[in-house]
């Protein structure tokens, strides 16, 4: 039996999707931050729960090859990247290894391998940060699992104009006296600095979520912060709910455009604070060619895109198919899709704002028969209306684009249960440095296909652009 504080010799067997060290002690999974593949350690148990507990590394006792120096100071301490301590080859490593096992042992399937697309930089490719204020005036990321802010000077991930951005509106903030947020109390005025950025235009966005109506001195602000670079639109969000929630209903532009621009697949995309937007542009043009790729397009296929956010699988699959329908349940994405679409000139597509399991059902019932159904859900997967909806439409061709190797694993075993096949299957990294990981699956009704037939083998599994 465990016991807390005490310390035991273990090896690591594995990795949880939180990027955790697995190792086995006396029939408990203990999970370990900062742990490296196949490493044997000294561990202090910190917690033990009713089924796994939490250890500390005392001691390394064998050193992995994969562990590399920190780049980044601050990643012990905020928690935001899991990976700063491995080499990038074996971070593709276990996320590869991690959507594998998943469709294997969740999704009933047999593969014997899985290729992944690294990205070609670890660095400066975020294009979102939110910046949390707390109480004290303090400005950077919250500690993973808490609220506690640790201060950041210069985030590695992200491009460095975003973190001057951050900067301008600290200094602001301090020289002008504005309140920071407290969630304690619910009292203060600034809760986070908001910031997206073009990687493509270098067009950049700063929107301040406060707990009031107005700020001071907004023209002291603005000032500053127009000075940079590509700063394109300056606004406010409304935010005085109690609560995690990073944005509110009420967003103010004060001064510039109410959104940036960002090219993707050739395409343009207008981005305003609350549309979704892939925070790795090169690499979610990869993970967009794959889908495209998986969809097989010859320009007669209807195609139906039950997750489209602002569009951007939409548009970049209209290219080849002869109609697309567009379905996102957030009205703002829906108003960027629409206009997106006119951007680009692109007419063979609509869109409408609904629940994705509504709109998936009232196709069904309108007798709507896409020949290929695109899903890029939310972390949760699918859910079963809409799984019931595609099987009623019975498209020839489900893409299933995923963060979530789990949901993506069950979701494809009730789709396999229903008469598709899985035909193919990768991931591409969009999160270098972070446990995150995307992958693209397709499902076919069309032809059986055997699982040592979906990939390649001869395919470079740790390939980067």
């Amino acid at each position: 039996m465990l016991k807390k504080n005490e310390i035991y010799r273990a090896v690591v067997s594995g990795f949880t999707s939180e990027g955790l060290g697995v190792c086995r002690v006396d029939g408990y999974a203990v999970f370990v931050p900062n742990a490296a593949p196949d490493e044997e350690y000294d561990l202090r148990i910190e917690h033990i729960g009713k089924t796994a507990a939490y250890g500390k590394i005392v001691n390394i006792i064998t050193r992995s090859p994969a562990r590399v120096n920190r780049e980044c100071p601050y990643a012990k301490l905020c928690g935001g990247c899991d990976f700063w301590h491995l080499s990038y080859e074996a971070e593709l490593e276990i996320k590869r290894q991690r959507v594998m096992d998943a469709l294997n042992r969740l999704g009933g399937q047999a593969l014997s391998f899985l290729p992944i697309t690294g990205a070609k930089t670890c660095k400066n490719y975020r294009n979102k940060a939110q910046y949390p204020v707390n109480a004290d005036g303090k400005v950077g990321f919250f500690k993973k699992g808490t609220h506690e802010v640790v201060p950041i000077e210069r985030c590695l991930i992200l491009p460095e104009c975003m973190d001057e951005a951050k900067k301008i509106v600290h200094s602001w903030m301090r020289q002008v006296r504005v309140k920071p947020y407290d969630e304690g109390t619910h009292t203060g005025v600034l809760r986070h600095i908001f910031v997206r950025h073009g990687a493509a235009t270098g067009q950049m966005m700063v929107c301040l979520v406060i707990n009031a109506d107005d700020i001071p001195q907004k023209k002291l602000l603005i000032s500053e912060l127009s000075k940079l670079p590509g700063m394109t639109s300056i606004s406010l969000n409304i935010n005085k709910r109690k609560g995690n929630a990073v944005l509110g209903d009420e967003t103010r532009v004060i001064w510039g455009e109410e959104a940036i621009e960002d090219r993707l697949c050739d395409l343009t995309f207008r981005i305003s604070p609350r549309a979704f937007y892939q925070v790795n542009r090169d690499q979610a043009e990869i993970l967009y060619q794959k889908a495209i790729a998986c969809a097989d397009l010859n320009g007669t296929q209807t195609v139906m895109d039950l997750y489209c956010g602002t569009g951007t699988i939409t548009l970049c699959l209209a290219k080849n198919a002869k109609s697309v329908i567009g379905v996102e349940v957030i009205d703002a994405a829906i108003e960027n899709a629409k206009e997106n679409a006119r951007r680009n000139g692109i007419e063979n597509v609509r869109f409408f704002c609904a629940d994705a399991g509504e709109a998936a059902i009232r196709l069904a019932k309108e007798g709507a028969l896409p020949d290929v159904i695109v899903v890029d859900p939310p972390r949760k997967g699918i859910s079963a209306d809409v799984i019931e909806a595609i099987v009623q439409m019975q498209p020839k061709k489900v893409v299933y684009v995923s963060c979530d190797p789990a949901t993506l694993a069950r979701d494809v075993k009730l789709l396999c249960q229903r008469g598709y096949i899985l035909t193919h299957a990768e991931a591409v990294d969009l999160f270098p440095r972070c446990s995150h990981i995307e992958s693209v699956v397709c499902l076919s009704r069309e032809k059986t296909v055997h699982s040592e037939q979906i990939t390649d083998e001869s395919s470079v599994c740790l390939k980067k652009r």
